[in-house]
């Protein structure tokens, strides 16, 4: 029967924690660097509370026509406000395309007038606009598509039947828990930042127990002695703590300077925090009952770290992955943490929103730490 000594955890525990703040680069690696990214994609999806600035698509507009149905054509385009159209001769449309200085040109052939005025009516023989873009954003072009589309009919209606419109218009609202839970992306990227840099932390500290199995450490910790659930134990809690401690440090700055809030419930954002921190810790001692030499470890870990943060939404939004790959994503416990931390600050639910994720991770730590306890050798095999 294993014997679990207090005392022995309370030492482990000061000890990591010493080693880990004598570490520069480790402080800097899970402190400054996870802050310093957050804040870039903050900014990059929108700010503290605000709407994104509508970034207008630049296009080149080559008229070979000059007819009244194509002049009003560019003309609603250079209005339109998520164009940015310039009026340029086919050869210099081309070559900005190319250079990557416009996204999207588009070439209204010879003849279009007649030929759309005549197509709007019978349906037949439709003139060809040629739409030339940069293959590196072609997301926009469905975009600049369905704009060229509207301004063609509104101007070729026009001529035929007289000025048509658009017979509605929209109004945009955002829906939060209440009116003082406003989005706010620096919330998100904070979430997923700081879970990405406490995984690697914890996984570091596997790779520092490999280490340390490698120098006979634990061959002399054994004859202590120290118990595997002593050791594991202590390793186990001091994670935890340097985890939890990324977290907060990371949401602390960003409410001082970034104004994120938890809008939701306080208790319930702890909670996810401390499953957080259970499941990222218990990650790390995975890492040094698995691993079969520190440089493997490495290797390995970091591309599994990478991979669960980039497909569990730490990186962007989950929402905006396809509905299969949003399914896929619910086995990583990235995802729960992260999905778990939005709800309780930008989002702001209440405590209930929290009782899944929470169980989830705790669910991934049990695992994590089962596992690892069935896996650890004290010698290298």
């Amino acid at each position: 029967m294993p014997q679990l000594s207090i005392t022995a955890i309370r030492a482990g525990v000061r000890k990591d924690l010493l080693l880990f703040f004598s570490d520069r680069r480790s402080v800097i690696v899970s402190f400054v660097v996870p802050i310093a990214i957050a804040s870039f994609f903050g900014a990059l999806f929108g700010g503290a509370g605000q709407r994104p600035a509508r970034t207008r698509i630049a296009i080149a507009v080559v008229d070979h026509d000059s007819s009244a149905i194509s002049r009003s054509v560019v003309a609603g385009a250079t209005r339109d406000s998520m164009l940015t159209a310039s009026a340029l001769p086919e050869s210099l449309a081309r070559d900005a395309v190319r250079r990557g200085k416009t996204i999207v040109a588009i070439v209204i052939p010879r003849g279009f007038g007649n030929a759309a005025g005549a197509a709007f009516l019978s349906g037949e023989q439709q003139p060809v606009v040629d739409i030339l873009y940069d293959p590196s954003h072609s997301m926009e072009v469905a975009v600049v598509r369905g704009l060229l589309a509207q301004h063609i009919m509104e101007a070729v209606s026009a001529q035929t039947y007289g000025r048509i419109s658009v017979p509605f218009t929209t109004r945009e609202t955002a829906v939060t828990t209440g009116a003082n839970a406003t989005y706010n992306s620096y919330a998100h990227s904070f979430a997923g930042m700081a879970i990405q840099f406490l995984l690697f932390a914890m996984a570091n500290m596997g790779v520092e127990m490999l280490l340390e199995r490698q120098r006979g450490l634990w061959k002399r910790l054994r004859s202590a002695p120290v118990s595997k659930l002593t050791l594991l134990s202590s390793k186990a809690v001091s994670g935890a703590l340097i985890s939890l401690l990324i977290l907060f440090v990371s949401f602390a700055f960003a409410m001082i300077v970034f104004r994120v809030h938890i809008q939701g419930s306080l208790i319930g954002f702890l909670g996810v925090a401390v499953a957080c921190a259970a499941m990222a810790s218990t990650f790390g001692l995975l890492v040094a009952s698995l691993g079969n030499t520190p440089a493997t470890a490495r290797g390995v870990t970091s591309f599994a770290v990478l991979i669960m943060v980039m497909l569990g939404g730490a990186w962007v939004p989950s929402f905006i992955f396809p509905d299969w790959l949003q399914r896929a994503t619910t086995v990583l416990p990235v995802r729960w943490a992260v999905d778990g931390l939005d709800a309780m600050t930008w989002r702001g639910l209440g405590a209930a929103a929290a009782i899944t994720p929470m169980l989830v991770l705790l669910g991934f730590a049990a695992a994590f730490g089962g596992l690892a306890a069935a896996r650890f050798r004290w010698e290298e095999s």
